[in-house]
C-alpha cells in the first residue's frame, strides 16, 4: 500500500489506527500496514508516534495530502533512506555548524543585537558545555572557521543517534537554518517549538519595526506548524 507524494490519491480507508508488530509500532489502515515508499512496512520505535501518525492519517480529507504529513513523510525517511545515508547526513549536520545562524550577530542595531544574544549565547554555551560543540560567533554574514574539534563533536553526536533521531535532527537543521538548535530539541534542552521562535528572533524583530504581509505571515505558520509536528516526532521518541 505504498503512497507517493505526488499522487494525491483520494481516501480509500475509512479508520487508521496504531497497532504493535514485531520490532514496533506500525499504522492500519482499515486493519492493513501501510507500507514506505520501498515497500518496507512503516514501523516505528514507540506506540505515541504510531499514535501521532494514524492521527495524520484520519484528518485526510477526500483526498490524500502526504506533504501535509510531516510525520509520515519523516517515518518514510528514517525508514528508507536514513540507514543507507548516516555518514552524509552527519556531514550535513558538521556543515550547518559551519555557518550556523546562532554565530551570526547583527552589526546593528544595538537592540536587535541584545535580543539575539538574549537566546542565542544560551544556546551556545549550552552546546559547549553539554556537546563540547564550541561555535565562534561573527557579526554579519561572513562565516568564520571553526574549531576541528567542535566539528568532529558534532559529527559523533549525529553518528550516535538511531535513524530517527537523526532524520528528525536533520530536518530540524533545515527548518531553524541551526545545528545547535536541532541538537538542542535532539536533546531535551528546547522544544521544537521554542526552538523555531529562537530561530526567528531577527525576523520578529523585523515585524516589530515594519509590519508583516499576509504571504509571509502564512509561510511563518506553516513552518510553525511543522516546528510542533516536529516536537511530536521527538516526543515520541523519548
Amino acid at each position: 500500500m505504498t503512497i507517493s507524494p505526488s499522487d494525491k490519491p483520494k481516501r480509500f480507508y475509512k479508520e487508521a489506527a496504531a497497532e504493535q508488530m514485531p520490532g514496533g509500532w506500525t499504522v492500519a489502515l482499515d486493519g492493513r500496514t501501510i507500507k514506505t515508499p520501498a515497500r518496507v512496512a512503516l514501523c516505528v520505535p514507540s506506540q505515541r508516534l504510531a499514535r501521532a501518525i494514524a492521527a495524520e492519517w484520519n484528518a485526510q480529507g477526500e483526498i490524500i495530502d502526504l506533504t501535509a504529513m510531516h510525520l509520515t513523510r519523516l517515518a518514510n525517511v528514517a525508514i528508507d533512506r536514513t540507514p543507507e545515508v548516516r555518514e552524509e547526513m552527519a556531514d550535513e549536520l558538521v556543515r550547518y555548524c559551519e555557518t550556523d545562524l546562532l554565530c551570526h550577530i547583527a552589526e546593528g542595531p544595538q537592540e536587535l543585537v541584545e535580543r539575539e544574544e538574549a537566546y542565542w549565547a544560551p544556546i551556545r554555551e549550552w552546546a559547549g558545555q553539554e556537546l563540547d560543540i564550541f561555535l565562534v560567533p561573527v557579526e554579519g554574514l561572513l562565516a568564520s572557521p571553526q574549531p576541528d574539534a567542535s566539528l568532529e563533536a558534532a559529527r559523533n553526536a549525529a553518528l550516535d543517534m538511531d535513524d530517527f533521531r537523526l532524520t528528525g535532527t536533520l530536518y530540524a537543521c533545515g527548518l531553524y537554518g541551526s545545528a545547535l538548535l536541532a541538537l538542542a530539541v535532539a536533546e531535551g534542552q528546547l522544544s521544537a517549538a521554542d526552538a523555531f521562535e529562537v530561530s526567528r528572533v531577527d525576523e520578529a524583530w523585523q515585524i516589530e519595526q515594519w509590519g508583516e504581509d499576509e504571504e509571509a505571515k502564512a509561510a511563518t505558520e506553516a513552518r510553525r506548524k511543522e516546528a510542533r509536528a516536529l516536537e511530536t516526532w521527538m516526543r515520541g521518541l523519548r
